[in-house]
């Protein structure tokens, strides 16, 4: 048998290796082995030696010594300049003029861009086509961009956007969700969810219960704020260096802005910092912005908004408010719900409908509601558009009903953990109100084991004791459970795309279609690799997000990051291992499943060789040793016209037990002791998903009790920096904040038997607010029976109002 020349040196690397130059071709259909939902295991593999290991994030070292560059660190070329955004100061208003003269006369100013210098589309290339790149002949809400200022340093430009003066006729704004109602004022029309017969439910309810909630936004509050780099290139090509979660909607959005095919658009994103949602689909303004800037001037331009820029021109959590009338008989059980649920959007679409519908699907949360009517409002107001954030509508969903069966169990003097047992998914209620079945549900095993670790039982008795003798500060304990479906409610964004490249030294490359912003994405996926490859962690490099590799791809969002593509690239990286067994199982005679790789070696039935020396052999021979990896996220359907369908892969669960303590006098409040067991299915790595937990947890605390948007009459925002608006410090951290894994890998399909684990947790903070209704209701002295009206956040001042029943 003859074969072609390797090159030189390359026999003499596998000198030793019992590997002689011979060439071997991959069985037929390798390519498609991997095919379909399910992906064998490596064959006669040993336990997992990277996966379900704490490995440090990928970055973990650059970042504590301040070698990970972020957008801003990226070395600038010759000639960037650098933009500020002019802003609207009037909420809702014709824009009759603008006057730039002051500012161009400023030491350093280049140009005043404005929507006439957009060469393509006008219009952000959004769904609903309802927002202008920049404000075009009207402003709809305080802090929209008009333009920018273009200077030669940072301080330059901002100073000189302070100076531009615009003429604006005033108009009537609406600023509320009430408002909003009154003047049917929407971004996008009503949508109605209904099951069984809810006025007979309600009409043949023991008992009824009726009451209104708003729950307010939150500030994303990122580390690193929005910021994009346009770079013009050759023949009308550009690269665009953007902090965001969609670098193919950034691709997308520039392209159109700029008048041109989606090809001549390459976007770049080693990593950012942070994301929470808010650079899902408005770090594409920022890029749309600075593109359309370096287009007028013809050289690279740089725009990064100030922190009082951010807050004031990008939107939030969407705040909603709830009207509900609920059913329920002697024990609890929920037999009757009429619930509408109005949404704040803002002063355009975003991504309120599925984010409205997310939280339409989840205001069942962990509980049967066999006779439901739901209304969603997608309220149109003269602010920031509202936009994703972690959890994407489910927290808003989820704390209506946990709040609901709290008063439930209030009125019927029960332990709420009582009511809430008996309102779980369970055997022959197991259908959500959206048609899907409930399959994998571990809440029946997963709340008694909690409420057990917590001496959850224990502790109620002890804080009514306490409480009894404390006339001035009363405490308050909650238990609450977490059901989150995962995937992406629109389809079709279900899928991703991964490469694998081997190189001849054994060492390996790996690019996907999601973003790294701090949770520990890339280093997932360089574990679930190194695992298909047998190699150490050490050899498995991830690079950065890149649209000139991976097309198309989803946004690194609806907690499918890992899902998606850390199966995609074990698919791709499977697929070379599958090349490397067929090329070794024809050398040694033996069958490729009988060949093992681990520990950086390759064993067949013949003998051991280093990794390094087979994948040099192979390359001698011509064997391919890179490979893409496709995966789309099997058996999900979803009917956007009924809402019905199976929108969600599978559910991720688990549950916190809060303890809280209030001073009645001040309305001063503090968490005390966190107990939480969740659900995140074989972890690949325990430490990033624990930190995951702690980190969303203490997200949603903030948004419940101390992080408060603050608007005034003539719609600007007040708490528009960190001296006004206020996440939680180290301090606001109990002393008592343990973290438990459920002990199960996840029941469908996926990467390892992982579940996702980014947004969950943060609903688990829902125990929090719980634990606070129940220190109010112990401190009104009152009819201990009677609903605690709380609005979220539990601000101070909104604690002492539920206290005094206003």
């Amino acid at each position: 048998m003859s074969a072609a020349r390797p090159p030189e040196g390359a026999h003499t690397a596998a000198e030793g290796e019992g590997i002689p130059s011979i060439a071997a071709r991959p069985p037929e259909g390798a390519r498609t082995a991997a095919e379909g939902t399910g992906i064998p295991a490596n064959p006669g593999a040993p336990p997992r030696a990277a996966m379900g290991q704490s490995h440090p994030h990928e970055s973990a070292r650059a970042q504590v010594a301040g070698a990970a560059h972020y957008i801003d660190d990226l070395p600038e070329l010759k000639g960037t300049l650098y933009a500020a955004p002019i802003v609207s100061t009037v909420a809702h208003g014709r824009l009759d003029g603008v006057d730039a003269s002051a500012a161009m006369a400023l030491p350093g100013v280049r140009a005043v861009v404005l929507a006439v210098d957009v060469p393509g589309d006008k219009m952000l290339a959004a769904p609903e086509r309802d927002e202008p790149v920049f404000a075009i002949d009207s402003v709809q809400f305080v802090g929209q961009v008009i333009g920018l200022v273009v200077a030669g340093s940072v301080q330059q430009a901002r100073r000189a956007a302070r100076a531009v003066k615009l003429d604006i006729t005033a108009l009537p704004a609406i600023l509320s969700v009430p408002d909003a109602l009154a003047a049917d004022s929407h971004v996008l029309p009503p949508v109605s969810l209904r099951r069984g017969d809810a006025a007979r439910g309600l009409a043949q309810a023991q008992h009824r219960l009726s009451g209104r909630l708003e729950v307010g936004g939150q500030e994303h509050f990122y580390l690193e704020g929005q910021i994009a780099y346009a770079l013009p290139l050759e023949q009308r090509q550009w690269c665009i260096h953007s902090s965001t979660q969609h670098p193919g909607q950034v691709q997308h959005w520039v392209a159109q802005a700029l008048g041109l095919e989606r090809h001549a658009v390459h976007v770049q994103c080693r990593r950012l910092g942070g994301g929470f949602g808010g650079k899902e689909t408005q770090a594409g303004h920022l890029a749309v912005w600075a593109a359309v800037a370096a287009h007028r001037l013809g050289c690279p331009v740089k725009l990064r908004l100030a922190r009082d820029e951010d807050f004031i021109i990008t939107g939030k959590r969407h705040p909603f408010c709830y009207q509900y009338d609920v059913g329920f008989d002697d024990t609890g059980r929920i037999t009757g719900l009429r619930l509408q649920m109005a949404a704040n959007c803002g002063f355009s679409a975003d991504l309120s409908g599925p984010v409205a519908d997310r939280a339409l699907f989840h205001c069942d949360n962990a509980y049967y509601l066999s006779d439901v009517e739901l209304t969603s409002y997608r309220c149109k107001t003269h602010t920031q558009s509202h936009t994703a954030f972690r959890g994407f509508g489910g927290p808003q969903g989820v704390i209506v009903i946990e709040t609901i069966l709290g008063d439930i169990a209030r009125a019927l003097g029960q332990d709420a953990q009582d009511v809430r047992l008996r309102n779980l998914y369970g055997e022959g209620r197991s259908v959500t109100h959206y048609q899907m079945p409930v399959q994998d549900n571990i809440l029946p095993a997963l709340l008694p084991q909690l409420e057990r670790q917590a001496r959850y039982r224990q502790r109620r008795q002890e804080i009514a004791h306490w409480n009894a003798r404390s006339p001035v500060l009363k405490r308050g304990i909650a238990l609450t459970p977490v059901k989150f479906g995962i995937s992406f409610t629109a389809t079709l964004f279900n899928q991703a795309g991964a490469l694998v490249h081997v190189y001849t030294d054994g060492s390996v490359q790996v690019n996907h279609g999601g973003t790294e912003m701090g949770q520990g994405l890339h280093t997932k996926v360089a574990q679930i690799v190194a695992d298909e490859l047998g190699l150490p962690l050490h050899r498995v490099q991830v690079t950065a997000s890149d649209t000139s590799k991976i097309p198309n791809a989803s946004a690194t969002a609806a907690s499918s990051g890992t899902d998606l593509n850390g199966r995609a690239a074990q698919i791709a990286a499977r697929q070379v291992r599958d090349n490397l067994a067929a090329y070794l199982s024809a050398l040694d005679g033996c069958a490729a499943h009988d060949i093992r790789f681990e520990d950086g070696q390759v064993r067949t039935p013949r003998q051991q060789r280093r990794f390094d020396a087979v994948v040099q052999a192979a390359y001698a021979q011509r064997i391919q040793l890179w490979s893409d990896g496709f995966y789309r996220t099997p058996g999900i359907h979803y009917d956007k016209a009924t809402l019905t369908g199976q929108p969600f892969f599978y559910f991720a669960y688990g549950a916190a037990c809060s303890e809280v303590v209030l001073d009645t006098l001040t309305g001063e409040s503090r968490v005390l002791k966190v107990d939480i067991l969740h659900d995140v299915g074989r972890s690949i790595n325990p430490a990033i998903d624990i930190g995951q937990i702690e980190g969303g947890f203490v997200q949603g605390m903030g948004w419940l009790t101390t992080e408060q948007l603050q608007w005034d009459g003539q719609g600007r925002l007040t708490t528009h920096a960190p001296s006004t608006y206020k996440i939680p410090t180290t301090g606001d951290i109990p002393a008592h904040f343990r973290v438990e894994l459920w002990p199960e890998a996840n029941r469908a399909d996926t990467v390892g038997g992982s579940k996702a684990v980014g947004e969950p947790p943060l609903m688990l903070a829902i125990s929090v607010f719980e634990a606070l209704r129940n220190a109010v209701a112990a401190g009104r002295g009152t009819d201990a029976h009677a609903p605690v009206a709380l609005n979220a956040p539990a601000t101070a001042e909104n604690l002492l109002r539920a206290l005094s029943g206003q």
